[in-house]
């Protein structure tokens, strides 16, 4: 079925499945999404938001250099750690079903989501990671 997360509906129309987006050009971000399927084989697919429709990522754009979306239905469902939580969610797999829902209660889902910005902004750092893997600096 290729890399996209299309489907076509017996209408002709095409419409979007969720799908985990993650940056594809950051090496980091490769690896700790293959690391994900690999181990817990989720059922949500994980695509490079660079590979997904123009008019679907446009209005995300700043988000998508930031963090993991899940996209469901064509709409943001969720991004970050939450996304992460979801995409762990989708596996067949019961204890990596359990972890995900774990990442969604307070207090962890508070700890997942600074563990998630930390780490966020410091890709280039870390293995696999590059320049390319850097965030845009902001002043806010």
């Amino acid at each position: 079925m290729g890399d996209t997360a299309m489907n076509s509906t017996a209408a002709g129309a095409t419409e979007l499945r969720a799908v985990l987006a993650y940056d594809g050009d950051c090496g980091f971000c490769q690896a700790a999404v293959r690391q994900i399927q690999l181990r817990a084989r989720p059922r949500t697919r994980a695509v490079t938001w660079q590979t997904l429709p123009p008019e679907l990522t446009r209005p995300h754009l700043k988000r998508l250099d930031r963090e993991v979306l899940l996209f469901d239905g064509g709409r943001v469902s969720c991004g970050g750690s939450p996304a992460i939580a979801g995409f762990l969610g989708s596996s067949p797999a019961r204890l990596y079903r359990v972890v995900g829902r774990c990442l969604r209660l307070p207090p962890i889902s508070l700890a997942a989501h600074v563990i998630y910005r930390t780490v966020a902004r410091n890709r280039h750092r870390m293995p696999g990671g590059s320049a390319a893997c850097a965030l845009p600096r902001t002043t806010d």
